[in-house]
């Protein structure tokens, strides 16, 4: 009895030992994954040995028709290539090896590739960069700053003006991208840029329109002394600034100088071929892009905050949203383009306020307050209805002249995907005093950035031969020429003084 009793204690001793053991073992999760692995992997043998047996029973039989296809010229093959064997150790099986061999190789050409394709795609990120403060400032009417710069000749040896306002995604640093100051200095031109406001170092307005815009240049000629007319250089979706200028202070305007100029997409004087034109080249992000200003403005700075105002340089068809040709690309692509158009928006984002942009792209696509067809100079009476109009017809006192009579030149390029040349083939139609200058093989960017040959042709076409800077007298001003004896001819200016009571009976008659 004493027995049992003592190999029935010694059992339960087992048992407790082998509970506290599987106790800690089913807490120690390591170990658990350890077993599972194991196995795993001894499933996965033994499913290799299943599959390798069924093969050998199947296909590899001598009576196979795989083994009667391919045996005799696997065999030839592999007789060909027996003399790599003696590459191999002495000790190794030749099946057993080359398998290993072709395994690793496949593995490395995997790797290989997964890099490459890595290192393509993933671009190295640009941070933007904040400058100092390096524009000129002038105090507005209403209490804004607007930033400015100028290049060229100075005030009193200009023979011609003009100031351009930039455009969507630029600053005042963009002008006439490189154009050389010895060109200017050819021609007697005075260049004036300035930032939009809320761009770059101008203070936002909250009232802003395009009258607003206008009266920002007129503003700006006063303060810098302009006292000639000025000439007004519009460039891509910027040119809406210079059309405000040539409807409301074309007496204070010379003409206009506009390359690649934009309209509204929206224009009810569209035409529904040119409406499908226009629309038809631009990718679907961009027609989106309009259709959210048009819409829901509210929108676009979800858009903005992750593109041109991340902090970070991206792709430019990317930021413009638009398929660029193969001239643009081949500028664009060009190092010192790169460097210009990085340094203009990081100065066009100083401030980092989204407000400024979507006032911007809203502009672009609402009612402009007035049409392109409103420029053409014509008779335009006082008062309204038909019987007032039938007295003007008796009464030329009743009369007065509207729109803008000076000239109007219009450069485009055929293969522009930003502004498509079908805008400027609209404007040809709604203003037929303008003169555009279509421009083969020539895209947005190739014609107007960093090009010598076409800054020339421009002003060359505008201007005339080129004449220089005036002269300055300290005693006399400036003057024009100088004749052989040495007498002094006066400037413009003087002789505008002399024959102003004739241009004011002029007026009077």
């Amino acid at each position: 009895m004493s027995e049992v009793n003592n190999d029935f204690s010694d059992l339960l001793d087992e048992g407790a030992s082998g509970i506290r053991y599987n106790a800690f073992v089913a807490g120690d999760w390591r170990f658990q994954a350890a077993e599972f692995a194991k196995g795993a992997a001894e499933m996965s043998v033994e499913f290799g040995k299943g599959v390798r047996d069924v093969v050998k029973q199947t296909v590899l039989r001598e009576d196979s028709l795989i083994m009667k296809k391919f045996k005799g010229p696997c065999q030839k093959l592999f007789q060909r290539l027996r003399f790599l064997n003696e590459y191999l150790p002495e000790d190794r099986d030749p099946l057993h090896a080359w398998t290993v061999i072709a395994f690793v190789s496949v593995l490395a050409l995997a790797v290989l590739t997964v890099n490459m394709c890595g290192t393509s795609r993933i671009p190295l990120v640009n941070k933007m960069k904040v400058h100092p403060s390096s524009a000129s400032i002038i105090l507005l009417p209403d209490g804004r700053r607007l930033a400015y710069q100028e290049q060229g000749v100075p005030a009193d040896r200009a023979r011609h003006s003009m100031v351009v306002p930039h455009s969507f995604l630029s600053s005042r640093l963009a002008g006439v991208p490189r154009v050389k100051n010895a060109l200017l200095e050819e021609f007697g031109i005075r260049l004036v840029t300035y930032d939009l406001p809320g761009f770059g170092e101008s203070d936002p307005d909250p009232k802003r329109n395009l009258e607003s815009s206008a009266m920002d240049i007129l503003h700006l000629a006063y303060a810098v002394n302009v006292t000639e007319k000025l000439w007004v250089l519009g460039y891509s979706d910027g040119s809406k600034h210079a059309w405000a200028a040539l409807n409301y202070i074309p007496d204070r305007i010379a003409g206009a100088i506009l390359l690649a100029p934009m309209v509204n997409p929206y224009d009810p004087r569209l035409s529904k071929a040119e409406s499908r034109r226009i629309w038809g080249k631009w990718t679907l992000k961009r027609r989106l892009m309009y259709t959210l200003a048009r819409k829901f403005p509210r929108l676009l700075p979800y858009f903005y905050r992750r593109s041109f105002l991340s902090g970070n340089h991206g792709e430019l068809d990317t930021l413009l949203s638009v398929s660029l040709g193969k001239r643009d690309r081949a500028v664009v692509e060009d190092r010192t383009f790169q460097d210009v158009w990085h340094r203009n928006i990081e100065e066009s984002v100083r401030q980092g306020n989204v407000r400024p942009f979507v006032e911007e792209a809203i502009l672009q696509v609402s009612n402009w307050g007035f049409s392109i067809g409103d420029l053409n100079g014509r008779n335009k009476y006082k008062g309204g209805g038909v019987l007032a109009w039938i007295k003007s017809l008796f009464n030329p006192a009743e009369k007065r002249l509207s729109g803008f009579f000076g000239p109007i030149h219009i450069w485009h390029g055929d293969e522009d995907t930003i502004v498509p040349p079908s805008m400027s083939d609209f404007v040809q139609r709604d203003l037929p005093d303008a003169i555009l200058h279509k421009l083969p093989y020539e895209g947005h960017f190739s014609y107007f950035y960093m090009c010598d040959v076409c800054h020339r042709q421009i002003f060359t076409t505008v201007f005339g031969h080129a004449q220089g800077p005036l002269i300055v007298n300290e005693s006399r001003g400036p003057v024009e020429e100088v004749e052989e004896n040495g007498e002094a001819i006066c400037s413009s200016a003087a002789a505008n003084e002399e024959n102003l009571p004739a241009f004011a009976e002029e007026d009077d008659k």
